[in-house]
């Protein structure tokens, strides 16, 4: 690869959402974009939008062998890839009172075992890349326990220290690692919450924010600055208003537990 060659880019979770967003704007800046997500169509109406420059990898990234399959025709059509960005996520909340662990189970299956799939598939292509930068989605939350975020806390704490220990790891290599952790963003995934979010950004903004901190390749990109000042008093509300925030929240019906 030469330096006028565009910087190739493997996203994950571009069908919508904050994964879209990064997606146009990736696009609109030139790059070479390979996009996974479950759901097709949106990710070939993004290689129709933008021809030549988007390599459609879809699959579900909680599968192994999935995302191993995917790596492969990355490695097959490119060779290499020079940024990843690990957005693939979902958000389920927990009732204390009616504890069910598949809910967890699901939850840190999507968040970090996915991810750390996407890693394994993705370190190979990354060596051969140019100025290698690994990116993982995490979020502010992860500061402060919230009612009802066991599982969602959780799963992106456990992302945040898998990255963060990569980035030790990584760096005797040259590649370079980078955690995101975004506030409120308003998104197909919390248009449904049912609690105040303070300081929610539009998907758009929020996306051409990451991509323009990403230049600086920093340990961390939080927003918004006043995020967790907002956020703190919601963590100590007394529990009787917790429960009047709103109904027990399960966006889908949680896949059977594991059997031994």
């Amino acid at each position: 690869m030469n330096l006028t060659t565009p910087r190739r880019y493997w996203l994950t979770g571009a069908s919508s959402g904050l994964g879209a967003a990064l997606a146009e704007e990736l696009l609109k800046s030139g790059v070479h974009l390979a996009v996974s997500a479950r759901t097709v169509a949106p990710l070939k109406a993004l290689a129709h939008r933008y021809p030549g420059q988007v390599l459609v990898v879809p699959g579900d990234l909680t599968n192994s062998q999935t995302v191993r399959e995917i790596g492969e025709q990355i490695q097959h059509d490119w060779g290499s890839l020079d940024t990843v960005i690990l957005n693939a996520g979902t958000c389920e909340y927990v009732d204390a009172k009616q504890l069910d662990a598949s809910i967890i189970e699901h939850v840190v299956r999507t968040n970090l075992l996915a991810s750390s799939y996407c890693i394994e598939a993705a370190l190979p292509l990354l060596r051969a890349g140019l100025a290698p930068h690994l990116v993982g989605i995490a979020s502010s939350v992860t500061y402060l326990p919230l009612p009802r975020s066991e599982a969602y806390g959780a799963s992106k704490a456990g992302l945040r220290y898998l990255f963060e220990s990569l980035r030790i790891d990584l760096a005797p290599e040259g590649i370079e690692v980078s955690v995101v952790s975004p506030g409120f963003v308003d998104t197909p995934l919390t248009i449904g919450n049912d609690f105040p979010m303070p300081l929610k950004w539009p998907v758009d903004k929020a996306a051409r924010h990451i991509l323009e901190k990403l230049k600086q390749r920093p340990p961390e990109i939080a927003f918004p600055a006043l995020f967790m000042a907002t956020l703190w008093p919601l963590s100590k509300i007394p529990n009787r208003i917790k429960l009047a925030i709103g109904k027990r929240m399960v966006r889908s019906s949680p896949p059977i537990k594991d059997q031994p």
